[in-house]
């Protein structure tokens, strides 16, 4: 939801940042692995207790995901490849994250609680799931309730409130779910209105292939005999 109404004025805002980094010697690339790598070591701050170190990293995370787009853009290597990679990074942060999350639940509660941030995790995969695939086959499937900033932004204010980590996982839970459907139907509704693509299968395509080539073998041999009868 932030995503799509706050990214063109965030962008123009960072716009001239990613000019002063590209001269810095910085690249998109390099941002991209820095943020999997802070995404890391929060994880590990997380995972052993310590949660405001955890939440400081979270944000300082922020920053090299924010600015790669920028540098990229300045750089005029904004592409594909870069896309993939963010978006690569982006998945294995959220798995590092929520990986560190059920770790502290793990050590300070035990149970199944430690389930309830993986359940968030196979949530928010669904749905970047659903927009691949769906950008894959010509759809939109952007938008919903719960994307990928606000689950940063919830889990932060998970951190930064210990007592209210539990409260948070299962509003984003819950979101992340609602996300996924609000996705599905979205796509649903696109797909329906198109005509569907018949895919041939790998046996009709050698029974086609089967009966051209006896078609060009009959063909062949009233050629013949046509000939012949000359």
């Amino acid at each position: 939801m932030l995503d799509g109404r706050w990214r063109t004025n965030i962008e123009k805002a960072l716009k001239p940042v990613g000019v002063n980094l590209l001269k810095l010697g910085f690249t998109a690339d390099r941002l991209t692995a820095l943020g999997v790598v802070m995404s890391a070591c929060a994880a590990v701050a997380i995972a052993a207790g310590f949660l405001p170190l955890g939440l400081l990293l979270l944000v300082l995370t922020g920053l090299p995901d924010a600015l790669d787009g920028a540098v990229a853009k300045a750089a005029g290597t904004a592409g594909p490849r870069g896309a993939f990679f963010d978006s690569v990074a982006d998945r294995v942060s959220d798995t590092m994250l929520l990986g560190g999350v059920a770790w502290y639940l793990a050590d300070t509660y035990g149970g199944l609680m430690p389930l309830l941030p993986m359940a968030v995790l196979g949530a928010s995969l669904i749905i970047s799931y659903e927009r691949a695939k769906a950008e894959a086959l010509g759809f939109n499937a952007k938008g919903g309730v719960m994307e990928r900033a606000e689950r940063v932004i919830l889990l932060g204010l998970g951190l930064l409130f210990p007592v209210l980590l539990i409260p948070v996982l299962w509003v984003m839970l819950v979101l992340t779910i609602v996300t996924a459907v609000q996705r599905f139907v979205k796509v649903w509704g696109q797909a329906s209105q198109e005509r569907p693509i018949v895919v041939p299968t790998r046996r009709a395509s050698r029974r086609r292939a089967a009966r051209a080539t006896r078609a060009g073998s009959s063909q062949w041999r009233q050629n013949l005999q046509a000939r012949r009868r000359r």
